[in-house]
């Protein structure tokens, strides 16, 4: 049975995460009794919250390392990964302590807001991978995105093929609706799934939005009831089905591609965040001991 890197062994690091909540809250509190110093991070407890909160940092930020050492004999990357979020939720809580709520314009206080930026764009990653890829797995109904593409191609290949038994002017939009399909392009496209197709119209002129295939599915839906002959209505029908199965391999990889830059774009933020930490977390450290 599957378990969720939440709930790893019994929910282990839930309860770590509690206990050292706990510890640190006792040790906050145990300034409250000082009435020449209130609490702050130059306090005893202050520095052991900190050097705490700074440990945890570091080890949190080992992670990406432990996952890539595949024969690590230091716990299995689940609890990695099941310690890595307790424990890092834990750390607002700790750096928090730590500082007394004491903030300015300076370089400890950027090396906080770091660590809760950090901290919640994990939270988003782990969100992610908990709900979307089983989303991403009923919305490809189990074939891989080279399937897809694969069946388009041919699909495609089969609509240049058909399409030359139609008059001019239809062959001409029928390509341009294969030609000027727009799939994937800048992070926001990707990430929005919008379609930005487009299809030169009868008429000439600039080409026009062509959402889901929708005009040109349109213009060869209009065209069968008026159809002739048989054989040009079979044709019609024919492409009609062909760009129908086009509408939903396209809607399908727009999907696809959606769901998958959701499952990727918090790493885009996490990992330099995390690099942007460490350094700041370095200069305030330093800049401690130097000048305190």
């Amino acid at each position: 049975m599957h378990v969720s890197i939440l709930g790893w062994q019994r929910y282990r690091y839930l309860k770590a995460c509690l206990l050292l909540l706990l510890l640190s809250a006792a040790i906050y509190v145990s300034q409250w009794g000082s009435a020449s110093q209130p609490p702050n991070g130059g306090t005893w407890q202050g520095y052991v919250l900190g050097t705490l909160g700074a440990v945890l940092i570091l080890w949190l930020s080992l992670l990406g390392i432990r996952k890539r050492r595949y024969s690590s004999t230091l716990g299995s990357v689940q609890g990695w990964t099941s310690a890595h979020v307790y424990l890092g939720a834990a750390l607002i809580v700790v750096a928090t302590f730590h500082c007394a709520l004491q903030f300015g314009w300076n370089v400890h206080t950027l090396a906080y807001v770091l660590m809760c930026l950090v901290v919640l764009s994990g939270f988003y990653g782990l969100y992610v991978y908990l709900h979307l890829p089983n989303r991403i797995a009923v919305n490809g109904a189990e074939k891989e995105r080279g399937h897809w593409l694969e069946e388009l191609d041919q699909l495609d290949t089969a609509i240049r093929e058909t399409v030359q038994r139609c008059d001019a002017e239809l062959q001409a939009m029928a390509l341009s609706a294969l030609d000027l399909t727009a799939l994937g392009g800048t992070v926001t496209r990707q990430l929005s799934a919008r379609d930005y197709s487009k299809v030169e119209p009868l008429t000439g002129g600039k080409p026009v939005p062509n959402v889901e295939q929708g005009v040109i599915i349109d213009e060869l839906a209009r065209r069968v009831p008026d159809a002739s002959k048989r054989a040009e209505a079979e044709v019609l029908n024919e492409l009609l089905s062909a760009f129908g199965r086009r509408q939903v391999i396209l809607h399908v990889l727009r999907r696809d591609v959606r769901l998958k830059g959701l499952l990727r774009v918090w790493l885009y933020l996490h990992i330099p965040l995390t690099a942007a930490l460490l350094t700041a977390l370095l200069i305030h450290i330093l800049s401690v001991f130097l000048y305190w």
